[in-house]
């Protein structure tokens, strides 16, 4: 009996070290950190030749340096998930990365980067055509509002426009909320998204895909008019900022804040945790912009490979992301996160299968994203864009404390972020 048990015990182990082990760093907490623990255990259990190992290593600033500090000092895992903001820095450390469609062609895997949504995989491809990286969780920024406080308020339907955002908001403070309107992501939601919703360039030569000597372009009549009307409406207390980053989203869930412009992949979290009833629409226009509203951009995150390892491991890796681009695996997470379907499979899969007339508003970030795009709305490509992002926010807490005027915050803003373009194109050659 004991040599039986012996023996049990020596295949299974034997079982466990044929196993190859693909290390995964990455940035999701909460619920979302769940979910990504939960595919890989799902991948894991599909087969017995590979293990994915999950790992998170901070926020998206935090893990992105570690990662490239890892690679250095020999230490690399072998995914590293990046928000898109990284992209153009990635894409620089040609050296520190392997471009996925490699991995998937020398690893024998199908792998047709037609198969995914135009607006998600032109972000990740290189001038020369081939996709770098592996697209993931993309999301898009899109409009939540509490239906309950809304209609306390007296507001008979949503705002779809930012002058009726500003008619809602006051109809709510007076009818006692604190925190009438707020935002995440401040740069992406109110400068990056709104100008690609407005077809305007956020920076030139097509916000940075057209080289490394664009500069920045929000200080248009346009723009300037938004933020000048949110810092009027930030005087008024009908807007309120509550930090950078996401810091916002947990004001809305938990029912401080009335409307807000965030992630669609807070949808996960609002709906597990409201205790009211909410909505999802379309980022709020301007509807006297001609040709508004035209589509909004890719926010999250994809997947880059680190260069340096083994043909076996590549291959692993190869396998996990072939499983993550089935079209039941990416409809399952679209359905429970809120990111996008990435393929068009995993769209028509979530859509037969009843979930968005289920849930209305669920489609809303799709179908913001499957509008044509434009040379000024395809995305934004810059280097240094998290220092920019860092920038904005830091001009803009002075504007929303009424510390500096519209125009000096948009204007310090460009001129502090133009260095930090001129920075990079020193040192990066893509």
């Amino acid at each position: 009996m004991k040599s039986f048990a012996l023996a049990a015990t020596l295949v299974l182990a034997a079982q466990v070290q044929a196993q190859t082990e693909i290390h995964w760093w990455h940035a999701m907490g909460g619920a979302r950190g769940e979910w990504v623990n939960d595919l890989a255990r799902d991948f894991n259990a599909s087969q017995k030749d590979y293990k994915v190992v999950p790992t998170f290593k901070g926020t998206y600033e935090e893990s992105m340096p570690a990662a490239i500090a890892a690679f250095r000092a020999g230490q690399a895992p072998h995914i590293l998930q990046v928000f898109e903001v990284g992209t153009a820095t990635m894409m620089a450390s040609k050296a520190a990365i392997k471009p996925v469609a490699d991995i998937m062609k020398e690893a024998g895997v199908a792998f047709d980067p037609a198969a995914y949504v135009p607006a998600v995989a032109s972000y990740y491809t290189a001038p020369n055509g081939q996709m770098l990286s592996f697209p993931f969780n993309s999301s898009t920024t899109v409009f939540f509002y509490n239906k309950d406080a809304l209609k306390a308020a007296g507001v008979d339907k949503p705002p779809t426009s930012w002058p009726e955002v500003a008619s809602a908001a006051a109809k709510l403070k007076a009818n006692g909320s604190k925190c009438p309107l707020t935002t995440s992501w401040m740069s992406w939601t109110q400068l990056e998204s709104f100008s690609a919703w407005h077809n305007v360039e956020f920076a030139t030569k097509n916000n940075g895909f057209g080289g490394l000597d664009a500069r920045l372009a929000f200080n248009t009549p346009l723009h300037l008019r938004h933020i000048e009307n949110l810092a009027n409406m930030a005087k008024q207390g009908l807007f309120v900022y509550k930090g950078r980053g996401n810091a916002s989203d947990a004001t809305f869930v938990s029912g401080e804040c009335a409307m807000t412009t965030a992630s669609s992949s807070i949808y996960g979290d609002v709906k597990k945790n409201a205790k009211f009833a909410f909505g999802i629409g379309a980022l709020p226009y301007y509807p006297d912009v001609p040709g508004a509203p035209q589509n909004t951009i890719i926010g999250g995150a994809s997947l880059w490979v680190m260069a340096g390892k083994k043909p076996a491991e590549y291959k692993g890796v190869a396998k996990f992301f072939e499983y993550l681009a089935r079209a039941d695996v990416a409809s399952e997470s679209h359905k429970r996160t809120g990111y996008l379907p990435v393929t068009k499979a995993a769209f028509t899969t979530t859509e037969a299968s009843g979930f968005y007339k289920a849930n209305p508003g669920t489609d809303v970030s799709v179908n913001q994203m499957i509008r044509k795009t434009t040379d000024k709305s395809r995305g934004v490509r810059l280097g240094n864009h998290p220092q920019i992002r860092t920038i904005v926010d830091e001009e803009f807490e002075l504007v929303w404390a009424g510390k500096k005027t519209a125009k000096e915050g948009v204007d310090a803003a460009i001129k502090r972020g133009n260095e930090q373009l001129e920075k990079f194109a020193k040192t990066a050659k893509l």
